[in-house]
């Protein structure tokens, strides 16, 4: 099956094929745990919802996963540079070996959809999955040392872990964390030093080996909404190792995933992707609503905007620019795509590395207004476009 080709590459060199978790057979991951790895900006649309899917995004999530430039990848006849689909399923999983996060999603190409799907698709947007109680530290050197442990930060501390006994002397206590593979990881916290500082200790090097961690990598803990403590990883980017013969060809993975794609488009039929948020430059399965509410958006040359970043204690911070340029990306390969089209300036010289292209829906412009006070609540009237579904049953395909 070509959409079978979509594997990842981890870091021992081999291509891991990616089973389902199946009710029955083994819990189901941990969703809190799972997006608080990937990370504060990834919210993945909700079943039964309409999104578009841009395969132009998803050759450069290949091309990241195998260290090569976009400029090679492959093109593919007949496939459009977007697909609007039903999300008929999805599963969420993490490398046994590497706990690198990932979805696996079903998606199906449709030519008409009715209000209760683009529904669903607009509620989507607003859920946030998120946890509410976590902490992210990147660890140093001293973390991730055999002697000595982890310094937690006290204010996380005092809100993720259970109280300790100040009477005791010194203060300690057993913690049990779960990861994302149900496994438990039994570490003391103890509260010692001078000055006083909460520590990790027995079991924090075990749990530091087992994971390979070096010094900038992510430990996060979270408490979820049963009280449970679960701890995950997020791994710097590191550069990966030369990938062996043995292992599927980039240009395999390419054709692999266009291949599924136009094989779907042309027929209406199911596909299977993969998303690894870590790896992915950006999300490439929209919310229509989302894609729709951009479309709205009349951006010009010289237009200011906001975007949101995270930033490396997995929160986010939002980055001031301005439209410079309005162009595909690939005019050869993906022709009229909204993918990446607008090029951007960054107002801060200290913003590192912001990327030069950005897609309209991962922005938001700002709009001068005219006016001091706000005008009373009405809802526009906009003209029916093919581009939006109207308020009619069914819609046709608006993206063809």
């Amino acid at each position: 099956t070509p959409y079978l080709y979509d594997r990842e590459p981890r870091s021992n060199g081999k291509a891991v094929s990616v089973t389902p978790i199946v009710r029955g057979e083994r819990k189901l991951m941990n969703s809190e745990l799972w997006h608080a790895c990937a990370g504060p900006l990834v919210s993945l649309p909700p079943v039964g919802s309409l999104v578009v899917y841009f395969p132009q995004g998803h050759s450069e999530q290949v091309a990241a996963s195998m260290q090569k430039e976009t400029d090679g990848i492959p093109s593919y006849p007949n496939l459009p540079s977007k697909l609007i689909c039903m999300l008929h399923n999805v599963t969420l999983h993490a490398d046994t070996e590497t706990d690198e996060v990932y979805a696996q999603m079903t998606l199906q190409p449709v030519n008409k959809y009715d209000q209760e799907a683009l529904l669903l698709s607009d509620m989507g947007l607003k859920q946030n999955r998120q946890p509410a109680e976590f902490f992210c530290k990147t660890l140093t050197a001293s973390d991730t040392s055999t002697h000595g442990g982890f310094s937690v930060p006290r204010r996380a501390a005092e809100k993720i872990f259970p109280p300790l006994d100040y009477a005791m002397q010194p203060p300690a206590q057993e913690l049990m964390a779960r990861d994302l593979h149900d496994q438990a990881w039994t570490f003391r916290h103890i509260y010692r030093g001078q000055p006083k500082r909460h520590l990790l200790t027995t079991g924090w090097s075990v749990f530091i080996s087992s994971k390979r961690l070096c010094a900038g990598d992510s430990v996060l803990f979270i408490r979820d909404d049963k009280s449970q403590l679960l701890l995950g990883i997020k791994r710097t980017n590191r550069q990966q190792p030369a990938l062996s013969s043995s292992v599927i060809s980039s240009d395999s993975m390419h054709i692999g995933i266009l291949a599924a794609a136009a094989h779907a488009a042309a027929n209406n039929s199911p596909f299977t992707i993969f998303y690894n948020p870590r790896a992915s430059p950006s999300e490439f399965v929209i919310p229509l609503a989302k894609y729709n509410k951009a479309m709205y958006a009349q951006v010009s040359l010289g237009m200011r905007f906001r975007m949101m970043f995270e930033t490396e204690e997995s929160g986010v911070r939002r980055y001031m620019g301005t439209i410079t340029g309005v162009s595909d990306l690939d005019p050869i390969r993906w022709k009229s795509s909204q993918w990446r089209n607008l090029q951007v300036g960054w107002d801060e010289s200290t913003a590192g590395e912001r990327p030069s292209r950005v897609s309209i829906w991962d922005i938001e412009p700002v709009v001068t207004p005219f006016y001091i006070c706000p005008p009373p609540f009405f809802r526009p009237k906009f003209p029916k476009q093919p581009s939006f579904p109207g308020n009619v049953g069914m819609s046709s395909f608006p993206l063809q």
